[in-house]
């Protein structure tokens, strides 16, 4: 259940660093273990996870945390699209908060930063894959995309199950910068 608004505690969006591997962790292995968002059934160890943002950054993609206090509140990161050389122009996004956190604006917050941090790159597409269930999971993070430019172009549906469930995945795409408007020098 999200937060009153009177308890809301302002938060800063900064560069993850390697000492936040640990938090990014544990709350990715909670998405993992419960939730469907993830196609992911076994969590991956913080050594895994350690060597994921490494690539993260290796790439020149941003790697952002929401913070409060010390404390990890959430994440996203982009990553390639797909490997082959032609896709290089597309990215696309992750965004995990943790579950105590949900309904705070973090996820809205971080994805527009992301959004912000990849119009600077040669980057002109970033697509979202959306995780959605019968029951409605998914469409919180379906309204925050919408919200920030993206919109529906496929759906896919019954790829994954997980948790006894059958889940499609909703394909999202908004342009960055100039989009496919001019060629890529």
């Amino acid at each position: 259940m999200p937060a009153p608004a009177a308890t809301r505690k302002s938060f800063q969006i900064r560069d993850a660093r390697p000492g936040d591997v640990p938090a990014i962790q544990a709350i990715y292995v909670h998405h993992v273990l419960h939730g469907r968002a993830s196609f992911e059934e076994v969590p991956p160890s913080v050594d895994d996870m350690h060597v994921r943002f490494a690539e993260v950054l290796r790439k020149g993609l941003p790697y952002i945390v929401a913070e409060r206090d010390g404390e990890v509140l959430g994440y996203a990161y982009a990553s390639s699209y797909r490997a082959r050389s032609a896709y290089r122009f597309a990215i696309e996004d992750s965004i995990y908060i943790d579950h105590r956190r949900v309904g705070e604006g973090l996820g809205q917050a971080l994805l527009a930063e992301l959004i912000a941090r990849c119009e600077t790159g040669p980057w002109r597409q970033m697509v979202a894959v959306v995780a959605c269930t019968a029951s409605g999971e998914g469409a919180g993070s379906l309204a925050v995309h919408e919200r920030l430019g993206f919109r529906t172009i496929g759906r896919l549906e019954a790829v994954g199950f997980k948790h006894g469930q059958w889940i499609d995945t909703v394909l999202m795409q908004r342009p960055l910068g100039v989009g496919a408007q001019t060629l890529p020098e």
